[in-house]
């Protein structure tokens, strides 16, 4: 996010495709997939919105920063270090994430499906175990207590308020909600339905979704790392980050509609899953 754009129409997709992309987070995706599986059993209609409802959560904590960002912007300018250290703390999770969800795929038996590994959650304790809607926004909402998330917002709200005001800055905050909860919706409502599943396709989907996150994690932060240390591979992605973007959201979405026709299979016999 070096160089945002400064339309309004070319930020806003932008901020929107951030949004799509954030909701793949590997920490989100393991959080919600703890969240759905708790409350699978005992109630299975909650289980399924627990995605949406994680994401609404996180994303009016965003729209809440953006807001005192933009307001703010007149007596506050953006620390110089801001960005970079943004950066190396986005690439040490994706990388930490990235390395833990592929042993996960390795370590997990035959007959169980991969659950993905969370950072953020395990320092949650029992909140992770939300069984209540207010419970899970107020979950989503601790996520967005980062500095990766922070810093993002930041930039963002900033870039709106030097040409458009707080104005701009809510609607590039309730857009970046939206593309969250696009990905985190459909997320939970996939994670509840695998849970349903306890076929060998089944355990097979949850790996492919399990190695497919985990890889680009890995390579977003390979990529980012790459950017700030070889300043003519960071000029050229100048302008470009829509692009890969959408490439990202789009390599995740193919898996996840991959892993559904797995899931969809009639074949397979049922498996205990633990």
């Amino acid at each position: 996010m070096e160089t945002l754009p400064h339309d309004l129409l070319a930020l806003s997709l932008l901020v929107f495709v951030l949004g799509l992309k954030h909701g793949f987070d590997a920490d989100h995706l393991a959080t919600i997939d703890g969240l759905t599986r708790f409350n699978a059993r005992n109630n299975p209609r909650l289980a399924r919105y627990c995605g949406a409802l994680f994401s609404l959560g996180h994303g009016l904590v965003v729209v809440a920063i953006a807001l005192a960002v933009s307001l703010l912007t007149r007596k506050w300018q953006t620390p110089e270090w801001l960005e970079a250290f943004g950066a190396w703390t986005s690439i040490a999770f994706l990388a930490a994430l990235g390395l833990l969800n592929i042993q996960a795929v390795i370590q997990a038996r035959p007959t169980e499906m991969v659950r993905p590994i969370a950072l953020k959650g395990r320092l949650l304790g029992r909140l992770a175990q939300a069984a209540s809607p207010g419970l899970i926004a107020l979950v989503g909402a601790l996520f967005a207590l980062s500095f990766d998330t922070i810093s993002q917002t930041a930039l963002f709200a900033l870039t709106a308020a030097q040409f458009g005001g707080w104005r701009d800055a809510l609607l590039l905050g309730l857009l970046f909600m939206l593309g969250m909860l696009v990905t985190d919706g459909i997320n939970g409502l996939w994670i509840s339905r695998l849970i349903l599943r306890a076929d060998q396709l089944a355990l097979i989907a949850s790996r492919v979704m399990s190695l497919v996150v985990a890889s680009l994690s890995l390579l977003v932060a390979g990529f980012g790392i790459a950017k700030l240390t070889w300043p003519a591979l960071n000029a050229w992605s100048e302008g470009k980050e829509s692009l890969f973007g959408l490439t990202v959201v789009l390599v995740v979405a193919s898996s996840f509609a991959m892993a559904l026709w797995l899931t969809r299979s009639n074949s397979g016999k049922p498996l205990a899953v633990e």
